[in-house]
């Protein structure tokens, strides 16, 4: 019985680890407001090392529309708008010789009906993995030697029902970043 518990707890805790992971990538896709996770997966080269561009800057959205990125040290102002523009996210940064100012253009229709695609895609990446560690964790339960029948069938009554909640969770997340992104 104990060591059904431990792969209920494990199926748990990855489940909720899936859901974390579908909410910071959904967070990286942008619905038209400034947001300074937006330029999260940004990398800089800072005295030869890729470093995060949080790490070498701090990153500020003081209106709805812009961001301010101002660096820790001044010379990095040509590296981090290097980066900006090889990350291709669709932002031009402009400097003013202190910090780097990224003004965010409204979102047309159509781009807004592709980030919605895409939220639904990582939503979708989300779903998969949670159906994959419900298969995983079933099977595990089965190879549990000394334990009843009723008991693994009771345990993987468990297993669905975290699989459905987590699936509901995931939905409800896609739900309101859609609402997000389609409102203009």
């Amino acid at each position: 019985m104990e060591e059904i518990e431990l792969y209920l707890d494990e199926a748990r805790d990855q489940m909720s680890k899936a859901i974390n992971h579908v909410t910071h990538e959904l967070a990286k896709i942008r619905a038209g407001k400034a947001n300074p996770g937006m330029l999260d997966s940004i990398q800089v080269s800072y005295y030869g090392v890729m470093s995060p561009l949080s790490q070498v800057s701090s990153i500020t959205a003081p209106e709805a529309r812009t961001l301010f990125i101002k660096p820790w040290e001044k010379g990095l102002i040509p590296e981090i708008e290097k980066a900006i523009m090889v990350a291709n996210i669709g932002l031009t940064p402009q400097n003013d010789g202190q910090q780097i100012i990224i003004n965010i253009p409204m979102l047309t229709e159509e781009r807004r009906k592709q980030l919605v695609k895409q939220a639904s895609h990582e939503c979708e990446h989300g779903k998969v993995s949670v159906r994959s560690i419900r298969k995983e964790t079933n099977e595990q339960l089965k190879k549990i030697k000394g334990v009843s029948e009723d008991d693994i069938i009771n345990a993987e009554e468990v297993v669905q029902k975290l699989t459905d909640e987590s699936i509901l969770k995931i939905d409800a997340i896609m739900k309101k970043k859609e609402a997000e992104i389609m409102t203009v």
